[in-house]
């Protein structure tokens, strides 16, 4: 009864929460960003292929195996993550380009960079017409927009370039992955990028914005498993990991659940179970991404099963997941840094 108690009050406090919104400037109502090459991608590549895109704008070669040779070795990788894409751009890709991450982007944020010459990339869901392969993730290159017709111009680099997307299909897919969007500037311009982005240029208020975002539709609709799942991810990324858990399982449990490829892409959800000691939950996860045709070609998946081997005092059987990460993709730097903690690199 006391667990229950706690639940439900930790499931009220998630609601009530508040904090600080973003700035907004005046934009025109359509713009249209030049200078950037399409490229399709080849298998697997989309991470890499819709980052070289952005690229292009600044100079680099529409090529996109430069990007994919360090983001994912591996062909077969089914995931790169926007962590990794930031990492590169900033450490290992020449010249004076950057990436900044952020949640909780709006259709708004998305006009003001790019109407302010800032090509940005987005995660969202994606189910591809008429080929009956399910929802999964796909990163897509904004690079217009028009108030008129209300839609958003993106080089895809599956689908094609110069694709539109209506306003509403953005926001249903864009939210199922807490409307992450990746900035691509010169160093040059940095102050004008964090000025668009106004107090979410601070990442910590960014979180929070992102979770107002979140909380705000799951009180809307309380049977809506992306809201609570946003929750679960900007809680996590606030490092408030109780209450993360907690609106994952909401997220898990309610109007129908989650997209079954949900753990190949985004992985709060697995860094709050471990974060909370709830190793059997991660282990069951990580199990059923290697059970699931694709989730074996995924380094999170050996990463957090390592994780939660070690909590469990399990260290020769985490040792072997996180060599089995990096024997998968070598650039994979927290099971290189969980290693090296364990003395075993």
């Amino acid at each position: 009864m006391k667990s229950l108690i706690r639940l439900g009050a930790v499931l009220i406090s998630l609601l009530i929460m508040t904090g600080t919104a973003a700035a907004q400037t005046t934009v025109p109502a359509a713009y249209h960003l030049n200078g950037v090459q399409h490229i399709y991608q080849d298998w697997n590549n989309c991470g890499p292929a819709t980052l070289t895109m952005g690229l292009t704008y600044f100079g680099y070669e529409a090529d996109q195996y430069p990007a994919a040779q360090w983001l994912k070795p591996n062909p077969e990788d089914k995931n790169v993550s926007p962590w990794q894409i930031a990492e590169y751009v900033n450490n290992h890709l020449p010249g004076t380009t950057r990436a900044l991450v952020r949640q909780g982007g709006s259709l708004d944020t998305l006009r003001q960079l790019i109407s302010n010459d800032f090509p940005v990339m987005i995660e969202a869901g994606y189910e591809p017409p008429g080929e009956n392969l399910g929802w999964m993730g796909h990163y897509l290159l904004v690079i217009g927009y028009d108030d008129a017709i209300q839609t958003i111009t993106t080089h895809d680099s599956y689908e094609g370039p110069n694709l539109g997307y209506s306003y509403d299909h953005v926001n249903t897919y864009w939210r199922q992955f807490n409307n992450l969007y990746i900035v691509l500037y010169d160093i040059t311009r940095e102050a004008e990028v964090m000025a668009l982005l106004g107090d979410d240029a601070d990442e910590t208020v960014n979180w929070q914005n992102a979770l107002n975002l979140a909380r705000a539709e799951a009180i809307a609709n309380d049977q809506d498993p992306f809201a609570w799942f946003n929750m679960g991810t900007s809680f996590a990324g606030l490092g408030m990991y109780v209450e993360a858990s907690v609106a994952y399982d909401q997220a898990r449990n309610v109007g129908g659940g989650l997209p079954w490829r949900m753990n190949w892409y985004q992985f709060g959800m697995l860094e709050a179970y471990v974060q909370t000691q709830q190793y059997d939950k991660v282990i069951a996860l990580a199990q059923a991404n290697l059970n699931d045709g694709g989730g074996q070609y995924v380094e999170e998946t050996f990463y957090y099963g390592g994780l939660a081997r070690l909590g469990l005092g399990e260290t020769d059987r985490a040792i072997s997941n996180f060599n089995g990460a990096i024997s998968f993709n070598p650039n994979f730097t927290p099971a290189r840094v969980a290693l090296e903690d364990l003395g075993a690199s």
